[in-house]
């Protein structure tokens, strides 16, 4: 399967001068969204994540994912896995379990973004699981942006990246683009201005 080229078809791929949420800016921007709007996409998607995990051998009772942008992302491999689904979500900007979701001890959770950059939201969600006494087992998103190690890849973990290294990282494909501070950013030095096309801060 043709990750890049599923993403560049649906116009999800884009090219520009973006201001990511880490603060940097980037040529490149991806939005999954785009992707997922197309239901046949998003269980494909779900099926060749799930592919990967059931090789590995873990097993978990549910998926879990951070609002907003996970959730198709997560419901899709949860079905594909034949798992529940639940989600976390920000409240005063910390993220949360809410709307009756409930966690038993011991619970196995596998936490699945939409792409996974440092994997910063993705451990905020964890730790709310653990929090509650649930026990994360992996973690899952369908594209990763070339910082976090993952399952059958060469591409190694950078200082930046928040997932534990003793836990497994499953991606369909790794999308590498350079990434620049404010002050170094050769797109600003042209003269252009950045925006941001992700769900968060808009």
């Amino acid at each position: 399967m043709n990750i890049e080229e599923i993403y560049k078809s649906s116009n999800a791929l884009l090219e520009g001068h973006f201001l990511l949420s880490s603060g940097n800016h980037s040529k490149f921007y991806l939005q999954s969204a785009k992707v997922l709007e197309n239901p046949k996409t998003a269980k494909m998607l779900g099926e060749e994540l799930a592919k990967q995990i059931k090789e590995s051998g873990i097993k978990a009772d549910c998926v879990c994912s951070p609002a907003l942008g996970g959730i198709l992302a997560g419901f899709a491999l949860a079905d594909a896995l034949d798992l529940n689904f639940i989600f976390t979500e920000r409240v005063d900007k910390k993220m949360t379990l809410r709307r009756g979701f409930e966690i038993k001890k011991g619970q196995k959770f596998i936490i699945c973004e939409d792409i996974i950059t440092t994997g910063g939201s993705a451990r905020e969600a964890a730790r709310e699981i653990e929090k509650l006494g649930g026990e994360v087992v992996a973690y899952a998103a369908l594209a990763n942006r070339g910082f976090c190690a993952r399952y059958d890849s060469e591409v190694k973990a950078q200082s930046i990246c928040q997932l534990p290294l003793d836990k497994q990282f499953f991606a369909l494909d790794d999308f590498i683009f350079e990434m620049y501070s404010p002050e170094t950013c050769p797109l600003c030095k042209g003269g252009s201005k950045a925006i941001k096309p992700g769900s968060r801060g808009n």
